[in-house]
């Protein structure tokens, strides 16, 4: 059943939730979720609001004008009108190591994951096999440092083909250009596996073996231009022991990435997460 999402950004005065309540209820609109917040040091309100349109009096085209007319004007509204049809076209780029992109594939074959997935990117042709078994199109792009800028514009132009809405980097050990992020502005999903900023480097693991530590995780972010340093959408943590192997440490946080991910993907696509400057609000 299509339901249109509502998210709301101004600064906070009376009335708003009852405005916003009010127009639902009035125009029949069914209520499945709702969330608001401010913060107090802004004096922002933040509200996100779900409702079936399947009863809803107002179509589905007129919804964003008569809502800005009635309701979003008079309180000097920032909105977003979002529906959950058509689903969304998710890219996936994954290099060579597999947990990631496994765990995707699984949750989008059980229904986990209710979006469109048009074509998986890869550097290397290692995963073709796996990518090919759940049916979807496997597309091999091998980057040097002589053909990386080209290979983008590749990719890229095929995204644009394809109609996709948001990329998720699966363990894709290559830095995106400016121009690529550009085309994806907070629609680049990316797992970094550590805390940020911390143990930076290709050996994390490794460095956290050195030091001892008792805790490791992994963060979920949009990329920005500045490398691994976009907004957070989720993090997590697992508790590690001084017996602990190198290996054990990787197999420890290659489970906390994977399921990290996989809820930072899980908010994006329930239009969950709102970005103010490099930080993100994550509605209920």
């Amino acid at each position: 059943m299509e339901s249109a999402i509502l998210i709301i950004q101004c600064k906070d005065q009376k009335g708003i939730v009852a405005a916003v309540s009010q127009f639902l209820y009035f125009h029949n609109g069914n209520v499945e979720e709702v969330d608001q917040y401010i913060d107090n040091d802004t004096g922002d309100f933040f509200m996100r609001a779900k409702w079936e349109l399947s009863t809803f009096a107002i179509k589905k085209d007129q919804i964003e004008r008569i809502f800005a007319e009635t309701v979003g004007t008079k309180f000097g509204m920032n909105f977003t009108l979002h529906f959950t049809e058509p689903k969304p076209k998710m890219a996936i780029m994954v290099s060579q190591h597999s947990h990631c992109l496994f765990d995707i594939l699984s949750r989008y074959f059980s229904g986990q994951f209710q979006v469109e997935i048009p074509m998986v990117i890869s550097n290397h042709e290692k995963l073709r096999s796996v990518v090919e078994a759940f049916d979807i199109p496997f597309y091999h792009f091998p980057i040097t440092k002589d053909n990386k800028a080209d290979q983008e514009e590749k990719q890229l132009k095929l995204m644009e083909e394809k109609g996709v809405d948001f990329v998720v980097l699966a363990r894709y050990m290559q830095i995106l250009s400016p121009r690529f992020i550009a085309q994806y502005p907070n629609k680049i999903i990316n797992i970094h596996h550590s805390f940020l900023p911390a143990f930076v480097g290709a050996k994390p693991y490794h460095a956290a073996h050195k030091r001892g530590v008792k805790i490791i995780g992994a963060t979920g972010h949009y990329v920005t231009e500045e490398l691994d340093a976009g907004p957070i959408i989720e993090q997590d943590i697992a508790r590690v022991k001084h017996h602990n192997t190198v290996e054990e440490l990787v197999q420890i946080g290659q489970d906390v990435e994977k399921v990290v991910l996989s809820k930072a993907i899980k908010y994006h696509i329930a239009q969950k997460v709102m970005v103010m400057g490099n930080k993100t609000i994550i509605f209920n």
